[in-house]
């Protein structure tokens, strides 16, 4: 855990137990808990905002992925391309075959 955002923690903490004490209304103080607590989480998830990959990054990695898959699926791609000639082979030769219709 991050050393900010556990002193952040304790702050919270402490300013809540303070709230219960010396506001009279516990409903107020439960709403400042509940937004302090909100207000903790915000900084939790934006602690490692930089640390994400750019878009550059994110792209190579897709790109490599494509290109890995591509690989992958070399022998797939031969095998239908010989069945499609296999078929057009056989679409032309029953297009001769056929009588012509005048």
């Amino acid at each position: 855990m991050n050393g900010r955002l556990a002193l952040a923690g304790v702050v919270w903490a402490a300013v809540s137990v303070a709230a219960f004490v010396a506001i009279g209304n516990v409903i107020v103080a439960a709403g400042l808990v509940v937004f302090g607590l909100v207000l903790l989480v915000v900084l939790g998830m934006a602690s490692d905002w930089d640390s994400h990959p750019d878009f550059e990054e994110r792209e190579r990695y897709r790109s490599r992925r494509r290109k890995d898959k591509w690989d992958r699926n070399a022998g797939v791609r031969a095998r239908d391309r010989q069945r499609w000639e296999a078929h057009q082979a056989r679409q032309a030769e029953k297009a001769a075959r056929r009588p012509q219709q005048d």
